[in-house]
């Protein structure tokens, strides 16, 4: 029985604790960690952790307890610190998406797990749905042929009070907006499907968000070696439509799932009917895929407490994190600069370091309010159901 603990009691903090009561043949919940004990104890209290302990200072809580597994679900700017003690003290980390603010704060995270010899995971939990893998599946099979063209929408709709909570709203404490707080699912998707693009051109704005320094909308074309992305981050598309659509040389597949294949006619333009035999085996593929036993954070969860067992890599690691936030930054880095970026960044870049984006960022707006806490819970939507766990 492996001992885990949950470090930061927010929203977010309940799919990490009703992903381990459910794997509760395998782990057990000793502890939890916050800034204040109150909301330590209102959480414990809610899920009905009669046996686990609150802290209010995590050192007290790495030298008291006797941990396996830490899951750190504190604001991002949180994020390194809190995981490098972690790894220090011997213990394994399961980390929130972002995975940190700065690309210099992930390597320092995935340097501490290398010298820990521990496991460092970062949430990625949209993978661990049939819908995800399935598409993934589609892909890898090459009945596509080659990419042309990929449309990833990550549409959410927040309200303005969204961003009075104290750590939202600020490159300082956030980090970011949209793009690395809500499309940071979506991305990591298209490195999964896609792999790193060579380079990344970028706008953002803030068009309905007065009270946040961010970003609420941005729009960015990912260049690959003959294909291209578009990714458009939101926080201000009614109806919070999430959509994945790839163009391959053969068929189009998209999740929500639907398949399209053309076939030409002597001049070129499509037949009426299709490749309707190319359609009916990507569709009979897809329909033959196993199910996955655990979907989600439960799913990824579940992986990461196999992998300390079985003394292998998790199959999400900290570099999976690292490649979704140098994306992120690049998309950054594009829009604040007016220019095409080019991957990888190289350690020497300015915006590798931490400080960068806060330094650098333009401030759309002031925040106006910051208040401790929040009355409501997380609430989704979107016609993607691998997008739904994808709230923030």
């Amino acid at each position: 029985m492996l001992n885990v603990a949950v470090i930061g009691t927010g929203n977010i903090s309940d799919a990490h604790l009703g992903a381990y009561l459910e794997a509760s043949d395998e782990v057990r919940i000793v502890a939890l960690a916050d800034l204040t004990l109150e909301r330590a104890d209102a959480k414990r209290e809610a899920f009905g952790l009669t046996e686990a302990r609150s802290y209010a200072d995590t050192d007290a809580m790495f030298e008291a307890e006797d941990l396996d597994l830490v899951s750190v679900t504190t604001p991002p700017s949180a994020h390194r610190p809190v995981a490098v003690k972690a790894l220090e003290a011997g213990i394994n980390v399961i980390v929130e998406k972002p995975m940190a603010p700065s690309l210099e704060d992930c390597d320092a995270m995935i340097e501490a797990q290398r010298r820990s010899g521990k496991i460092l995971s970062v949430i990625a939990q949209n993978r661990f749905r049939d819908e995800m893998m399935g598409l993934k599946a589609v892909l890898d099979s090459g009945k596509l042929g080659s990419i042309s063209h990929t449309r990833i929408a990550s549409e959410w709709w927040r309200g303005l009070s969204y961003y009075d909570l104290w750590w939202r709203g600020t490159w300082a404490s956030e980090g970011g907006g949209c793009t690395l707080n809500h499309a940071i699912h979506h991305i990591d998707i298209a490195l999964w499907l896609l792999g790193r693009p060579q380079a990344v051109a970028a706008m953002m704005t803030n068009a309905q968000h007065q009270n946040a320094e961010v970003e609420d909308l941005g729009v960015a074309i990912l260049q690959y070696e003959r294909g291209l992305a578009e990714l458009t981050s939101s926080v201000v598309h009614h109806g919070q439509q999430q959509e994945i659509v790839v163009q391959g040389e053969h068929a189009r597949v998209s999740q929500p799932w639907a398949v399209v294949a053309e076939t030409p006619q002597p001049n070129g333009f499509p037949t009426p009917e299709g490749n309707s035999s190319l359609v009916a085996d990507l569709e009979s593929f897809n329909a033959a895929l196993p199910k996955l036993e655990h979907t989600g954070h439960a799913g990824q969860l579940r992986d990461v407490i196999a992998a300390i067992r079985e003394g292998r890599d998790p199959l999400i690691t900290g570099e999976d994190g690292r490649r979704a936030l140098e994306l992120v930054t690049a998309i950054y880095a594009a829009a604040i600069e007016r220019r095409t970026i080019d991957l990888p960044i190289p350690a020497d870049d300015p915006y590798y370091r931490a400080g960068t984006l806060e330094a650098r960022a333009p401030h759309f707006f002031e925040k106006t309010a910051s208040v401790a806490s929040q009355d409501g819970g997380i609430t989704v939507g979107g016609t993607d159901p691998a997008g739904a766990a994808a709230a923030s």
